[in-house]
């Protein structure tokens, strides 16, 4: 996890103009994690930590065109990004941090969030904002196109039992930000869990 704005930012500004071209093979993985989400036509869905905008065109896909997309970054380099792959014709892109959303609460369906929680700087609070704008009953997909194991190795590193994504981590932790688990996938093609908003 991130304990700084400012690292995550530079993190993210030193990869945005070659993102899309290190990973040119995630668009079915993300369209495959977006239906997971079950939108309907018309629905109002958060790509949430959206970097380059890759889930954009699903969601637009799966709202329509009398649905409402945004996609919210806090990296300016990584909207810039999104915007010059057109991406921004999917949805509002928003200079935002997840952890003070200028959305109202209770305003939309969904939220995706594409391997934004290890960015965190504190997810119990981080993942509560998340559900201040989602109305009750409406749903929370976590998700990577590659699976706890695979990234591990990609990064050099091994999975500890610490993981926030593991199982036995997160399902207590969005319990306790007012989500509740539904499924849980972690294979080595992808990371999916989907919980659905308490109340």
């Amino acid at each position: 996890m991130s304990d700084d704005r400012t690292h995550v930012q530079e993190f993210f500004t030193a990869r945005a103009a070659d993102w899309d071209s290190r990973f040119p093979d995630d668009g079915p993985a993300y369209a495959a994690a977006v239906g997971e989400l079950g939108l309907r036509e018309g629905g109002r869905v958060l790509d949430a930590g959206c970097g380059t905008g890759r889930a954009l065109p699903p969601l637009r896909a799966a709202v329509g065109a009398s649905g409402v997309v945004f996609g919210a970054d806090l990296t300016p380099a990584m909207l810039q990004a999104a915007a010059r792959a057109g991406r921004d014709r999917d949805g509002w892109l928003l200079l935002a941090d997840v952890a003070a959303l200028p959305l109202r609460s209770e305003s939309l369906d969904a939220v995706f969030a594409a391997g934004l929680i290890a960015h965190l700087p504190d997810p119990a609070q981080n993942l509560r904002e998340l559900a201040r704008v989602v109305r009750p009953g409406g749903s929370l997909a976590l998700f990577h196109p590659i699976g706890r194991a695979a990234l591990a190795a990609r990064q050099g590193r091994r999975i500890t039992p610490k993981d926030l994504r593991a199982e036995p981590n997160l399902r207590p932790l969005l319990a306790g930000s007012g989500w509740t688990m539904t499924s849980y996938v972690d294979q080595d093609d992808r990371f999916l869990a989907l919980a659905v908003r308490a109340g």
